[in-house]
């Protein structure tokens, strides 16, 4: 599909220092790295994309099996394998910046030492936005365990700071007791905006044919199952802060879209939509600019008005 061209309705979208044609973004981790779906759709109609998530050195991730679908998600524990930062550099950013589209790298640390290190690489290396991956349940170190402490969180984010000065967006996660908290904390320690929710602990039982033991796989539950979980973590954190809230959990449709927009979201992100749908981000963008036309919306931030019918700032 080629790129649309004469819009009559504006749909695009400031985070932080990036003007996004369109609210609609790829989630790390479901889109790979670069032009892995051009075969799909044409990724220049798309607002951004997130990379998959990178390391300081190249990681292979868990041991199989690591995917299991569930009903109406699926379950992973992939385990961020990746390339490498380095490699990402060399042989990745290339390639996506000859797409000239706008992207976000998602950085994953094991030490605040070490998302500072990354993040200073992204910073030498002019890359506009970064994505810190604080809430993957996939990992023993790092992650999750940064993202659900107010002070370790603060810290790390200040860390950060330190080392970049591009567009840091915090991607958190809903394993927390208190998400505004968390939410105020990556404000206040100089965050951008907040992606949210990641993946949510789960663990699936195949019970052996002789009733003898099981055989499980643990990991991150993604999909549809956890829109109500994601809808709420966004309405709790939009009434607390003013940064840009970008939302996930298991969008499909324009009418997720546009839910999400009503308790805050100012983007979405796709994820797991995408496995049985490539082509499904595309979509999205084209069924949200055919509705604003259709009802007469001139912009984005007019939709998102009229879609919220309470106070949540």
């Amino acid at each position: 599909m080629g790129v649309k061209n004469q819009k009559t309705v504006d749909l695009s979208v400031k985070i932080g220092f990036l003007m996004l044609k369109n609210p609609v973004i790829t989630a790390s981790g479901t889109f790979g790295y670069t032009n892995e779906y051009d075969e799909f759709l044409n990724v220049k109609n798309l607002g951004a994309v997130v990379t998959k998530g990178v390391t300081l050195n190249p990681k292979k991730g868990n041991p199989q099996p690591r995917i299991k679908e569930v009903p109406n998600g699926l379950i992973n524990s992939i385990g961020l394998e990746n390339v490498g930062i380095y490699e990402f550099i060399e042989k990745k950013l290339p390639v996506l910046r000859g797409n000239d589209i706008d992207f976000i790298v998602n950085i994953a640390g094991e030490s605040p030492q070490e998302y500072k290190k990354l993040a200073s690489i992204c910073q030498e290396n002019n890359i506009d936005a970064i994505e810190l991956n604080l809430s993957c349940p996939n990992v023993n170190k790092g992650c999750l365990e940064f993202g659900k402490d107010e002070e370790t969180l603060h810290n790390l984010i200040s860390t950060v700071r330190e080392a970049y000065t591009g567009t840091l967006v915090v991607k958190l996660g809903s394993n927390v007791s208190f998400p505004e908290k968390i939410a105020i904390t990556a404000q206040k320690a100089g965050a951008d905006a907040i992606s949210a929710i990641n993946t949510v602990k789960a663990m699936n039982l195949s019970i052996n044919k002789d009733y003898k033991g099981f055989k499980f796989i643990k990991g991150g539950l993604s999909g549809p199952c956890i829109k109500p979980i994601a809808l709420n973590f966004i309405y709790e954190i939009k009434k607390h802060i003013n940064i840009p809230v970008i939302a996930m959990g298991g969008i499909t449709t324009l009418t997720d879209m546009l839910e999400f927009f009503a308790v805050g979201a100012d983007a979405i992100q796709v994820g797991t939509g995408t496995f049985s749908h490539p082509n499904l981000c595309e979509r999205l963008v084209f069924e949200l600019e055919n509705f604003m036309e259709s009802n007469n919306y001139n912009n984005l931030q007019e939709l998102i008005g009229s879609l919220r019918t309470e106070d949540l700032g």
